[in-house]
């Protein structure tokens, strides 16, 4: 099919509406925490604009990544993930590099108001995310880094922020259901790391699969389901036996990851792994709303 250049159609394939599974489930589950503790005080609108917030973020950190790894020249011909919107002439680089600057605008204007919630302190916060943003495609991810910013940044920063806007506080039970969102998000860019090992070996690109190797890398992404899932016992007690569901998805993911092992087939497990992730999110947040 022809994509017309700077077309809707175009901008839609640069956002990748597929990955905003992971933005969206850390705040999901910190809404439904806050919810569950004290519902008659939960308020909507720095709800909605925490949701918001970290969509665009999300969105802009796809534009980031789709024009930096053109521009240095990660993004070559045999790329095995999904195609990348100014590699393949979809979106011009100066559509892209105002787009950039737009969702960014965007995303700090959204951001911008929770300060009347959640104290001027969010504006560092909202600073590093910005930061991140950018950091993540052009240094952190090519350091073997990348995992240590999704763990953060769509793990305790959207979990701990989103909560504490909504009640003021943070307790143990937040940062760990945190961390679990960061481990589980992090699977993501595991699955794809592991996808592009040879490739991003060969233009230089250290990330953990190259660093580690294959069996490893596996094992790894096996375990954080399981770690994950076990963070949640103190929020959930004896109903953490309802994430079953999420663990077999999970381990059907690492039996297909180690089964293919290499090439573009691969790219089926990143579309379960985000599956999975959906699964877990929409699972512990409905789970948490029980708890009321």
């Amino acid at each position: 099919m022809e994509i017309r250049t700077n077309s809707a159609h175009a901008w839609l394939l640069a956002a990748r509406p597929k990955t905003l599974t992971g933005a969206a489930v850390p705040v999901l589950v910190a809404l439904c925490a806050a919810w569950s503790s004290v519902p008659q005080d939960f308020d909507w609108l720095p709800a909605l604009l925490c949701m918001a917030f970290a969509l665009l973020m999300q969105v802009d950190a796809n534009l980031v990544n789709d024009y930096f790894d053109w521009a240095d020249g990660v993004d070559t011909a045999e790329r095995l993930g999904p195609e990348r919107a100014v590699a393949q002439g979809w979106v011009t680089p100066r559509a892209m590099r105002i787009a950039i600057v737009l969702t960014t605008l965007a995303s700090a204007a959204t951001g911008l108001p929770l300060v009347m919630w959640g104290g001027w302190y969010l504006v560092w916060i909202g600073m590093a995310c910005i930061a991140g943003c950018f950091l993540y495609t052009t240094l952190f991810s090519r350091h073997a880094l990348g995992d240590v910013l999704v763990f953060l940044f769509f793990g305790i920063v959207p979990v701990c922020a989103t909560y504490y806007i909504q009640r003021h506080e943070l307790t143990t039970n937040v940062v760990m259901l945190a961390t679990a969102c960061g481990m589980v998000v992090d699977c993501l860019l595991i699955i794809n790391n592991y996808r592009d090992r040879e490739t991003d070996a060969r233009v230089g690109k250290a990330t953990l699969a190259t660093l580690i190797g294959a069996t490893p890398t596996e094992a790894i992404y096996l375990a954080i389901g399981f770690v994950a899932t076990g963070l949640t016992i103190p929020a959930l007690g004896t109903e953490v036996v309802l994430m079953l569901p999420y663990l077999a998805l999970h381990t059907t993911n690492w039996r297909q990851m180690h089964r293919i092992h290499k090439g573009r087939a691969l790219n089926k497990v990143l579309a379960t792994t985000s599956m999975a992730i959906l699964l877990f999110g929409l699972s512990l947040s409905i789970l948490l709303l029980l708890q009321l």
